[in-house]
């Protein structure tokens, strides 16, 4: 029984090569992106963008791998990996970010450290 709720719990969605959805997502569970997403995408968990994988549209999550194309703002919480073959057009803002030779990035990034922590403490002082 634990299994099964383990499972629920670390929900996988995918949008696979040759699928194009117009819309914006909004999803708790992570989500992997092959195809292409013309809207907003926003989790609380990991985002991965294969090679074929395209965005256009800002981005909110928590992780977030990118092999693919991104042509919109991006805002993460936590670690951003920009492999080889990224290309992504727009600011980003983050914690933390890995950058692999070849990746291409167009835009402003911002790094905040311990970005959440920083939020709650502003948030207390007020």
């Amino acid at each position: 029984m634990g299994k099964n709720m383990e499972t629920e719990a670390s929900c996988i969605n995918i949008i696979g090569a040759g699928t194009e959805i117009k819309g914006d997502i909004k999803t708790s569970g992570d989500m992997r992106i092959d195809g292409k997403l013309t809207g907003n995408f926003s989790s609380g968990q990991k985002l991965v963008i294969g090679q074929s994988g395209i965005i256009e549209g800002d981005i909110k999550c928590k992780d977030c791998d990118i092999s693919g194309k991104v042509i919109g703002n991006m805002h993460v919480t936590e670690l951003l990996t920009l492999k080889a073959t990224a290309d992504v057009m727009g600011d980003i803002s983050t914690n933390k970010i890995v950058i692999e030779p070849g990746a291409q990035f167009s835009g402003v990034c911002k790094m905040h450290q311990n970005m959440q922590g920083k939020q709650e403490q502003t948030k207390s002082k007020d």
